[in-house]
């Protein structure tokens, strides 16, 4: 227990140090924006072997930053602090406008969303959800809150919203009864409820979706873009990338394909056309 818990301030440490102190020399570094999903310390602990993995092989040199919530982040990339994005949070209309580009995503197939209950929970169908507390990441999020809550709204149900700050601390306020369901991805449930063994039920699922994706800001030189670019895709296929992606998946558990593939904009277009139709109302 000792020896886990300095590994734990060892890490917030580091995601401390990468989100606040500058390069002491060499070339600048270039900022790579994560959403988190899960805590800071897991995010910076599975982001940090591949930025610098990435940065060896592409010769631009990435720097992770982290921010304390969705909307701080967001914030700072429509003020166009960031140089690059993973995240799936940038297709709004007022966002999409801003210019950013993706470039890769990771493999798979992508993520849905779901509406989830412990498995031994009374509530059966969604109906049962009328005015019960249900989870939600943050006014931010696409699976995790949108997609959700317009299937929420589009049955006709009044529930009261609860804002947890991220994928994980909806499933663990779900797993401790603090909530009556949670909107989630599918995904990152998953990869909880098997570290956790948590089991749990879904009264609702999505359709499929891009899985967040690797963004540039326009204003970053192609060539740099490209780069990082090739680094990412390839990454799965040298000996030393497949080894840190590995790495990565036995930290979250996860049983998803390997490292990363190229991507473009049209790919997310299903994001568009829900912003377009959602009955969720748009805060201007």
């Amino acid at each position: 227990m000792f020896r886990r818990a300095i590994t734990t301030a060892a890490t917030l440490l580091a995601a401390s140090i990468t989100m606040q102190i500058p390069a002491l020399a060499g070339p600048q570094p270039y900022s790579f924006y994560v959403l988190h999903q899960r805590t800071i310390a897991l995010t910076a602990q599975y982001f940090n072997p591949i930025l610098t993995y990435v940065s060896a092989k592409s010769g631009v040199p990435l720097d992770l930053k982290l921010a304390k919530t969705a909307q701080e982040g967001n914030a700072n990339a429509e003020a166009g602090k960031y140089d690059f994005l993973y995240t799936n949070h940038f297709f709004t209309p007022e966002r999409d406008r801003l210019g950013y580009k993706v470039i890769a995503r990771p493999a798979g197939p992508g993520i849905r969303s779901q509406i989830v209950v412990p498995v031994d929970s009374p509530i059966k169908t969604l109906l049962d959800l009328e005015g019960k507390e249900v989870g939600f990441v943050s006014p931010d999020g696409f699976t995790g809150y949108w997609l959700p809550m317009d299937a929420l709204l589009r049955a006709g149900l009044h529930i009261k919203v609860v804002f947890t700050g991220n994928q994980e601390a909806s499933s663990a306020q779900l797993r401790l009864y603090k909530i009556a369901a949670a909107g989630v991805n599918s995904s990152v449930m998953a990869r909880y409820g098997r570290r956790e063994s948590f089991e749990y039920r879904a009264l609702w699922t999505s359709e499929m979706y891009g899985d967040l994706c690797i963004m540039a800001n326009p204003k970053m030189p192609p060539a740099k873009v490209a780069a990082v670019k090739a680094a990412l895709i390839n990454m799965a296929n040298d000996a030393e990338g497949r080894k840190i992606l590995e790495a990565g998946a036995d930290l979250l558990k996860s049983t998803s394909e390997l490292g990363f593939v190229a991507a473009d904009d049209r790919e997310y277009d299903n994001y568009r056309k829900f912003f377009r139709t959602t009955k969720v109302p748009q805060v201007k």
